[in-house]
C-alpha cells in the first residue's frame, strides 16, 4: 500500500512539473453566479436608449452599431496581493510588457473608438483615460473642485431628498467605501420651452492642456426623464448629448473625450438642462469627473499597513474602479475584501450583470437597467510552446450550459458569437500577416468572465504574450489596428444577424492627402481606400475638421467627392484632417496637413512632405541563444502614443523556465517605466516643422509622401521631407517590406525636382542608413541610393547611433547663412511629448569644396548635418529628425538659416558647379569606399573634427585673398 501510495505521489508530482507554466494558483472554490428569475416568469421590459450624441457622425446610420451598448474589458490589471503584503501585477513582465497593460493596447487606441466610431456606446469596468490628471466637480465639496453653480428658470434647482449621491469626503478609499453614498443630488422638473429651462453648471480648473475624458453622474428616480440634454465645451467647440437618466444612475457615466486649455474655464465644461419633451418629469444633477488619475483605493494584508498602487487608474483592475464607480460591494468584493485576486476577476462578469439588471435584457434582477448586447474579455495568455520560432494562436472560450440568459435566449448563441469573432480574427490575420497563424479549438468551460454575464459573452485568448513568434506580430501597431478591426468586425456582424438586418464596415483612412494652391486659395485632395477584406466598407462620403494655429479640431464640411476648396486670408496656420464615412460608421482620421498664407510675404512657398509614416515594433534580436526584442536599438513607432511598455527585456535565453512572476524566464523585462505613457507618431509633425517655416516669414503647403509623386510642384521650389523614424523593416516571418524611406519613386521625384533646381531638406535618423548601410537592399538598389546619397544630398556615410546625448553645436561652414555658435538640444529618451530617437546618424560631405557640415555632435564631433550647393539645386541634411529638437527657439533658429541658404542668389556659394561623381559608385554594391582625409574613421574624432575646421577657415582666407585681387587675370575656378 505504501509502495503505492509512492507511485502515486510520484505520478501526481510529474504531473504538475508538466503543465502549463501559470502566474498564479488560487485554491479552487465554487464559482459565484448571479440568481437570474427566468424570462417568461418577468415580462421584460421594452428596451431603453441610454446615451446618444446628438450631433455625433454616426446618430443615423443604419449598418453600424447605433443603439448598441457593448460591455468590454482588457485583461487583469494591478491589483493588491494579501498574501505578499504588496501591489503588483497579476502576471510576469514578460518582452518589455505584461499582460495588465498589454490588451489595453488593442482595446483603449483601436477597438473602443472603432466600435464608437459604428455608433456603439461602450462600457469598461477599468479606467480608459490614461491621463494621471484627474478633476471631480461637485456641489458637496470636500477635495472636489467647488465650480458648481446654478441658474434657475421656471423650475428652481433643489436638493433631492432622500437620495444619496457623490461625495469626494475621502481622499482614499477605504474597505468598502462607497463614495456615491456620501454625497447629495439636484434635481429640477423638466420644461419643454427652453426659455424657461434651468441649467446645471460644472466649471474646471485644468492643470495642463490636453485631452480628457469627461464623465457625468446622476440619480435614476422613477420619475426621471428619458432625456436628460447635457451639453459639453471644449476647445472642440460644443457637443450635445441626451441621456435617459430612468437607467444608469448611481457611477460614472462616459460622454467623450475632449481637449482642454490649461487653467480655469471660462464657460462651463458641462452644462446640465432641464428641457426635455416629456414635461413634468424630473432631471437629477451630481458630480462630473474629467480625467482618468491615479488610484486612490487602499488596500492591507491582515495586520498590514494599508497603501495605494501609486499607479495611474488606468493600470489597475477592475477591482478598484468599481468602487470609485460607487457599484456595490457585492459585485466587487465576493471575498469580502480577503482576496482582491479572485474579486477582480468575479467583479467584471457580476459588473456587466449589475449595468444590466432591470433591462430588456436582464429582467428580475436589481441594477442600473442599461440594456447590455454583448460582454467581451480581451486575453493574451494563450499558453506555451517549447518552439520560440511557433505561434500558438487564438483560443476562443465560451460557456453554454446551465439556465438561459437573461433575456431568455440559449447560451449556445454565445458560442455562436465566439465563433463568428474567432473566425473573423484568424481570417484577417492569415490573409495580412501569417498564413499558418492556429485557430484554436474552442473551449466550452465555466471561466467566470465568459460564464457569469447574463448577455451573450466570450472570452478570447488572442495570443501568448509569453511567446517570442507570437509578439513578433503583437508587438506591431498595425498588427493590433488589423486584430481590432476584425473583433469589431466580428461584433458588428454577431449583432446583425441576431437583428436580421444587413450591416456595412466602416471604411479604412483615406490616402494620399495633399493640399494643392498659393497665394490665400488652396484645394484639399485625397483618396478613397477600399478595404480587400471587406466590399461593404467603402466610402460613400467624407468629413473634413480643421484646426486653427494649435487650437482643437472642428467639423469643416461634408463632402460626397475626396477634394475640397479653401481659402485663407490671414498668416494662421489652418491644418486639416480627413474621415472617411459610410452608413456604417466613420473611419480612423488622415493624417494631419497644414498650410500657411503670409499676405505680405514674397518669399517663395515651401511644401512641407509628410514621410514619416512608419508604426511599428522594437528591433527584433533573432540569433543562436539570443531570442527577444531589442528596444535600446529601436522602440520601435507607437501609434499615436505607447501605453502597455513596461521596461527593456533582460532574459534572452529561451531554454530559461518560469519559475514564478518575479523570476518570469525567458523575456523576463524590466519595470522602469510601465507608469508612463510614451509619444509616439502622431502624424501631425508638418504643423511643427510649419511653425518654424511661418516664424521665418514663408508661406507653405503640405502633402503626404504618397501625394508626392503624381502632383505639380513648380508653385513651391524648396521641399521640406519630414523622415522622422522612417525604416525599412518587415513583420514577424513576412517577406514583405515596409516603410523604406526612399523608395525608387521618391528618389526619382526628388531627383527630378533638385535637376529643376529645387532646394531639399531632409530630416530623419535612418536616411544614411537606409541610402548607404541597408542589409535588406539588394546590389542594384544599392548602387541606386548611393547614387542618389552622392548626386543629390552630397553625402557620403559614417556610421548609425552617432550620439546619446541629444546635444548638437552649430559650427562655422563656409556657408555664410550658417554662422555658428547656435545650441541644439533633441529628444533621445522616451518621453509623453515626443517619440525618442534612439539612431542619429552622421555623414560626411562628398566633396567639401562644394558641401559643408553646418551640425556637430557635441559628444564627440562626429557631423550631425551637412549644406550641399553643387550649383545645380541645393540640399540640407540633418542627421536626426527636425521635430525633435525640443526648443522652439532653436527649431525658427535653425529652419530661418536653412532657408536663407536656400533663397540666397545664385552664385553667391563657394563651390557651387555640378561635380563628376567617382567612379568607384558605380557598379557599387556594397557601401562606398570612405577617403582617408580629412574624415577617415582613424583618426579621433575631434581630430577630425578641428582638421575639417581648419580646412574651411582656410578655404576661407583663400575666398579673401582671391576676392581683393579680383582685378586680376587669374579667377578664383571655384566661384559660380
Amino acid at each position: 500500500m505504501k509502495k503505492l501510495l509512492s507511485i502515486i505521489m510520484i505520478l501526481c508530482a510529474l504531473t504538475a512539473g508538466a503543465a502549463s507554466k501559470t502566474p498564479r494558483k488560487s485554491k479552487a472554490k465554487k464559482a459565484r453566479t448571479t440568481k437570474v428569475v427566468k424570462a417568461p416568469a418577468v415580462p421584460r421590459p421594452p428596451r431603453e436608449p441610454f446615451v446618444r450624441r446628438v450631433d455625433a457622425p454616426t446618430a443615423d446610420i443604419k449598418g453600424g452599431l447605433t443603439g448598441k451598448n457593448i460591455a468590454l474589458w482588457q485583461s487583469h490589471g494591478r491589483y493588491f496581493d494579501q498574501k505578499e503584503d504588496r501591489w503588483t501585477w497579476q502576471r510576469a513582465r514578460l518582452m518589455g510588457t505584461v499582460e495588465d497593460l498589454y490588451p489595453q493596447a488593442y482595446v483603449l487606441p483601436y477597438l473602443i473608438p472603432m466600435l464608437e466610431n459604428a455608433g456603439a456606446y461602450v462600457l469598461t469596468p477599468r479606467e480608459r483615460d490614461t491621463n494621471t490628471d484627474e478633476i471631480i466637480v461637485d456641489m458637496d465639496g470636500g477635495f472636489a473642485q467647488k465650480t458648481y453653480s446654478e441658474k434657475n428658470g421656471q423650475h428652481k434647482w433643489q436638493t433631492a431628498e432622500g437620495v444619496n449621491g457623490f461625495a469626494y469626503k475621502k481622499e482614499i478609499l477605504t474597505g468598502t467605501d462607497n463614495p456615491f453614498r456620501m454625497g447629495s443630488v439636484r434635481q429640477a422638473h423638466t420644461v419643454s420651452d427652453v426659455s424657461k429651462a434651468s441649467t446645471a453648471c460644472w466649471y474646471a480648473d485644468f492643470p495642463k492642456a490636453g485631452t480628457y475624458a469627461v464623465y457625468v453622474s446622476y440619480a435614476s428616480l422613477p420619475n426621471s426623464a428619458r432625456d436628460a440634454r447635457y451639453i459639453v465645451n471644449s476647445l472642440a467647440g460644443s457637443e450635445e448629448f441626451e441621456v435617459n437618466q430612468r437607467i444608469g444612475g448611481g457611477t460614472w457615466i462616459y460622454l467623450g473625450s475632449f481637449p482642454f486649455a490649461a487653467g480655469k474655464s471660462s464657460t462651463p465644461v458641462v452644462e446640465l438642462l432641464n428641457v426635455s419633451a416629456e414635461e413634468g418629469k424630473l432631471i437629477t444633477a451630481d458630480a462630473v469627473k474629467i480625467g482618468g488619475g491615479m488610484g486612490n483605493v487602499s488596500r492591507s494584508a491582515a495586520g498590514g499597513e494599508a497603501t495605494v498602487s501609486t499607479y495611474p487608474r488606468f493600470t489597475e483592475g477592475s477591482r478598484y474602479w468599481l468602487q470609485w464607480a460607487g457599484i456595490p460591494s457585492s459585485v466587487y468584493s465576493v471575498s469580502g475584501g480577503k482576496d482582491d485576486y479572485e474579486d477582480d476577476y468575479k467583479s467584471r462578469g457580476l459588473w456587466v450583470n449589475y449595468l444590466a439588471g432591470g433591462s430588456s435584457e436582464l429582467p428580475g434582477q436589481k441594477g442600473l437597467g442599461i440594456p447590455v448586447d454583448l460582454s467581451f474579455a480581451f486575453h493574451t495568455d494563450a499558453g506555451t510552446t517549447s518552439s520560440p520560432a511557433s505561434t500558438i494562436g487564438t483560443l476562443p472560450i465560451v460557456y453554454t450550459k446551465g439556465d438561459p440568459l437573461g433575456n431568455g435566449q440559449s447560451r449556445t448563441t454565445s458560442k455562436h458569437f465566439a465563433e463568428m469573432v474567432t473566425d473573423q480574427v484568424v481570417s484577417d490575420i492569415q490573409t495580412l500577416y501569417e498564413p499558418t497563424w492556429n485557430r484554436r479549438k474552442l473551449r466550452d468551460r465555466p471561466y467566470h468572465e465568459a460564464m457569469e454575464p447574463q448577455v451573450p459573452s466570450m472570452l478570447i485568448e488572442l495570443l501568448s504574450h509569453q511567446n517570442f513568434a507570437d509578439m513578433r506580430y503583437g508587438l506591431d501597431p498595425t498588427f493590433r489596428f488589423t486584430v481590432s478591426r476584425a473583433i469589431y468586425k466580428g461584433i458588428l456582424k454577431y449583432l446583425h444577424e441576431k437583428d436580421g438586418v444587413p450591416y456595412i464596415v466602416e471604411p479604412l483612412p483615406v490616402s494620399n492627402f495633399s493640399i494643392n494652391g498659393s497665394g490665400g486659395e488652396y484645394i484639399l485632395n485625397w483618396k478613397g481606400v477600399d478595404d480587400p477584406l471587406e466590399p461593404t466598407a467603402r466610402a460613400t462620403y467624407y468629413i473634413v475638421y480643421e484646426r486653427v494655429d494649435d487650437g482643437a479640431f472642428t467639423e469643416l464640411a461634408v463632402v460626397d467627392n475626396p477634394r475640397l476648396s479653401v481659402k485663407v486670408t490671414d498668416n494662421r496656420i489652418y491644418s486639416y484632417k480627413v474621415v472617411a464615412a459610410n452608413d456604417g460608421g466613420i473611419s480612423f482620421p488622415s493624417e494631419i496637413l497644414s498650410l500657411c498664407y503670409i499676405p505680405e510675404s514674397d518669399k517663395p512657398q515651401v511644401l512641407v512632405v509628410n514621410g514619416f509614416t512608419r508604426i511599428s515594433g522594437p528591433a527584433e534580436v533573432y540569433a543562436e541563444g539570443k531570442i527577444g526584442f531589442d528596444y535600446s536599438e529601436d522602440h520601435g513607432v507607437p501609434y499615436i502614443s505607447d501605453i502597455h511598455f513596461t521596461g527593456h527585456q533582460t532574459e534572452f535565453r529561451p531554454e530559461v523556465k518560469w519559475t514564478t512572476n518575479d523570476s518570469p524566464g525567458h523575456g523576463a523585462s524590466r519595470a522602469t517605466h510601465e507608469t508612463e505613457v510614451f509619444a509616439g507618431n502622431t502624424f501631425d509633425f508638418v504643423y511643427v516643422h510649419g511653425q518654424s517655416i511661418r516664424a521665418a516669414g514663408f508661406p507653405f503647403i503640405s502633402c503626404g509622401v504618397d501625394a508626392l509623386i503624381d502632383r505639380d510642384n513648380s508653385n513651391s521650389p524648396i521641399i521640406d521631407l519630414i523622415l522622422g523614424k522612417q525604416k525599412e523593416i518587415t513583420v514577424g516571418t513576412s517577406e514583405e517590406r515596409k516603410f523604406k524611406p526612399f523608395t525608387e519613386s521618391l528618389k526619382a521625384c526628388l531627383a527630378n525636382f533638385c535637376d529643376a533646381g529645387g532646394s531639399l531638406l531632409v530630416s530623419g535618423s535612418y536616411i544614411g542608413s537606409d541610402l548607404f548601410d541597408n542589409p535588406m537592399s539588394d546590389s542594384e538598389t544599392r548602387v541606386s541610393d548611393s547614387q542618389f546619397g552622392h548626386s543629390v544630398l552630397g553625402l557620403q556615410w559614417r556610421q548609425a547611433k552617432a550620439t546619446v546625448t541629444g546635444k548638437v553645436r552649430e559650427v562655422k561652414s563656409h556657408y555664410g547663412e550658417f554662422r555658428g555658435g547656435l545650441s541644439i538640444t533633441f529628444n533621445q529618451q522616451l518621453s509623453s511629448d515626443c517619440y525618442a530617437v534612439e539612431s542619429p546618424e552622421s555623414f560626411a560631405p562628398m566633396d567639401t569644396s562644394n558641401a559643408s557640415p553646418i551640425l556637430r555632435y557635441t559628444e564627440n564631433d562626429y557631423i550631425a548635418g551637412v549644406a550641399f550647393d553643387p550649383g545645380t539645386h541645393r540640399a540640407v541634411t540633418l542627421g536626426f529628425p527636425f521635430e525633435t529638437i525640443t526648443g522652439g527657439y532653436e527649431r525658427d533658429a535653425l529652419m530661418a538659416q536653412i532657408l536663407k541658404f536656400f533663397t540666397a542668389p545664385v552664385g553667391s556659394h563657394p563651390g557651387a558647379r555640378p561635380k563628376v561623381q567617382p567612379e568607384t559608385i558605380i557598379g557599387l554594391a556594397t557601401r562606398p569606399v570612405v577617403p582617408p582625409n580629412p574624415y577617415s574613421r582613424n583618426l579621433n574624432p575631434r581630430e577630425t573634427a578641428q582638421r575639417a575646421e581648419d580646412e574651411e577657415d582656410k578655404l576661407a582666407e583663400d575666398r579673401k585673398r582671391r576676392k581683393k585681387g579680383a582685378d586680376s587675370a587669374h579667377r578664383p575656378d571655384n566661384m559660380v
